[in-house]
């Protein structure tokens, strides 16, 4: 597979979100579907609508989330909800919890190691075209957060979510914790519903990630540690993989004296694992050529 091409800036604007996707060439089609996460009630390090609303305007998306499998304000509809009025993203957007109601859609993956079937929130597929819009940072189980994470995970069903983290040997959310699979398994049960994702909107979607507010926590994370390390920049890519890659070398290159903080959260918890299935699976290649813009 040819090298991708990752767009790199320095500037963390919200005008530079929209510039970053236009560096993409690409139009993406029909209704648009805008994957962001919405921040746990309590979390201080989540991008604020706020900083979105330039670029969802620009494509004319509609906000997508989905409940978690997990306790907090998203694990419910009508908590959730909840959550995304008062954090103000039903007030500047439409919004569409994915699987406020069932049945879940399952999408197949004949090439998956560990998952044959990802389970999305079903209104997923009344879309035209994604746009990933990522909070790159890290996470307390998967190491890091990116764009792979936001199309496995952040896709997924509360009932999907605990066949990813499973090793999809559960579907259950009250059994889940006890089922968990090896941290390996997990990793590559993620990337396989990412590729899941990403052939269902082939041709059709495209990846932003925002490289700041760099806390080992996720902003799934109500209680989350402050960041740990400068702010970097934006990237984009139509290559999922590449994209978290090139994040991933940014932090690796950098000389911020908070950058080994991160990385031990992320190589403890086998981060880089990720991506590598991603790319053995063959939708994405962990070799790209970083263009910078600034």
């Amino acid at each position: 597979m040819a090298a991708s091409k990752v767009y790199f800036t320095r500037k963390l604007t919200p005008e530079t979100v929209v510039e970053m996707y236009e560096r993409l060439g690409v139009h993406l089609p029909g209704k648009v579907a805008v994957k962001v996460h919405s921040g746990e009630e309590g979390n201080q390090n989540y991008l604020h609508p706020e900083f979105m609303r330039p670029m969802v305007e620009h494509v004319k998306g509609t906000i997508v989330e989905c409940n978690t499998a997990y306790d907090g304000q998203r694990n419910y509809t009508d908590r959730h909800l909840k959550l995304l009025k008062s954090h103000g993203w039903s007030e500047h957007f439409n919004v569409d919890l994915l699987d406020a109601q069932g049945p879940d859609v399952a999408l197949v993956n004949p090439a998956g190691r560990v998952l044959k079937v990802d389970l999305v929130g079903k209104n997923l597929v009344n879309y035209d075209s994604l746009l990933v819009l990522s909070h790159f940072k890290g996470h307390p189980m998967g190491g890091f957060g990116g764009a792979l994470k936001q199309l496995s995970i952040g896709c997924a069903s509360s009932v999907g979510k605990c066949l990813i983290h499973s090793g999809g040997t559960t579907v259950d959310q009250n059994t889940l914790w006890e089922n968990c699979a090896e941290q390996d398994t997990f990793c590559e049960a993620m990337a396989d519903a990412a590729m899941a994702v990403a052939e269902f909107f082939k041709g059709r979607a495209a990846y932003v990630s925002m490289v700041c507010n760099l806390s080992v926590d996720c902003d799934c994370c109500a209680v989350a540690e402050d960041p740990c390390m400068a702010d970097i920049g934006i990237l984009s890519s139509l290559d999922p993989v590449a994209l978290d890659k090139a994040c991933l070398d940014l932090i690796y290159n950098s000389d911020d004296p908070g950058r080994d903080h991160l990385l031990e959260r992320i190589e403890s918890r086998h981060g880089g694992h990720t991506v590598d299935a991603a790319a053995a699976l063959g939708f994405g290649s962990k070799d790209y050529e970083l263009i910078d813009v600034d």
